[in-house]
């Protein structure tokens, strides 16, 4: 079982873009998001035996959150409940399809999760990012869990998914980013939070010190221009993206999340060890996968993950 583990909360989308500033207020349709719950939800589309790990309202919405997760197969069992609201995300969308937002988060029920006593026996690995490990109380909880799953030996991956205007001081979240390196086996983030996160260092020399401080792997996104994985030993291997007809990238990143830890296990390597020992065949065939999923989501507004059905290529 992949365990996925952060916020679950409510992307407030435009229904259409006035052309002009004079115009009406375009709608603001509600869409199920935040990061974590994207790359849940596309796990259990995938076909991955996968559980949700987070703090989720008892309101409409919550309950709302919970009936997707289940109607794509998604545990559930490790979701506390709590009677604060959902956390709200504005989302504004470019021409290009990009999208920024600004978020209500004070006193939701995700921030108030709470270390859980174990996770269950067939958790092989544990995704992490985003707000999640932001917002306090519950961003040191999940940083503990993080540190717990890597003691253990338990896979761990990290999308920090930045969220440049929840970070109040910009320097303290890059040196507690660096401290759980030790803990990451796999390390995937857009090249836009890579150079966000290297601050004055510089990109390149900062992804050099990451690989150093402990993930197997780094995988970089570059939207419509691919992905590429960076391993210790200087191995670099790249993929183009999918030509598609944007409607948004709204979910493109946690659908990378959970297509490359599908396709990691289909190639037995969701440990520390058998990561490293990828060859570069079987990375080119992952980041592929991830690619033509992330595509998919592309194509559709707000974050709707692929099927299993929708993905062509070999198992």
């Amino acid at each position: 079982m992949i365990v996925v583990a952060g916020e679950a909360l409510i992307d407030l989308v435009p229904s259409s873009q006035s052309p002009s500033g004079d115009g009406p207020l375009p709608a603001l349709l509600p869409r199920r998001g935040g990061g974590p719950y994207n790359t849940a939800l596309a796990l259990g589309r995938l076909g991955s035996p996968a559980a949700f790990c987070s703090r989720v309202s008892t309101d409409t919405f919550g309950e709302e959150l919970l009936r997707g997760l289940r109607a794509d197969g998604v545990d559930v069992s490790l979701v506390q409940r709590g009677t604060e609201p959902t956390t709200l995300a504005v989302a504004d969308i470019s021409p290009d399809g990009s999208a920024g937002y600004g978020f209500y988060a004070d006193g939701t029920a995700d921030r108030l999760f709470t270390l859980p006593a174990e996770l269950p026996a067939g958790a092989r690995a544990v995704s992490f990012g985003t707000c999640s490990l932001v917002l306090e109380p519950g961003a040191s909880a999940y940083e503990a869990l993080m540190r717990r799953c890597a003691q253990r030996g338990i896979f761990t991956a990290l999308d920090p998914n930045i969220r440049a205007g929840l970070i109040a001081d910009a320097d303290a979240y890059r040196a507690r980013f660096r401290s759980w390196l030790p803990h990451v086996t796999l390390l995937k983030l857009s090249e836009e939070d890579a150079d966000w996160l290297a601050g004055t260092q510089g990109t390149a020399a900062a992804v050099k010190d990451w690989l150093t401080a402990g993930p197997a792997a780094v995988v970089l996104t570059r939207g419509g221009d691919g992905l590429s994985v960076l391993t210790p030993g200087g191995d670099e291997i790249a993929v183009p993206g999918e030509r598609v007809e944007v409607a948004d990238t709204i979910g493109a990143g946690d659908t990378v999340n959970a297509a490359l830890l599908h396709r990691l296990d289909a190639h037995g390597a969701l440990s520390p060890d058998a990561l490293a020992a990828l060859s570069p065949g079987a990375w080119h065939d992952i980041l592929a996968f991830a690619a033509r999923a992330a595509a998919l989501t592309c194509s559709r507004p707000g974050a709707e993950p692929p099927y299993a059905t929708e993905l062509v290529g070999p198992e």
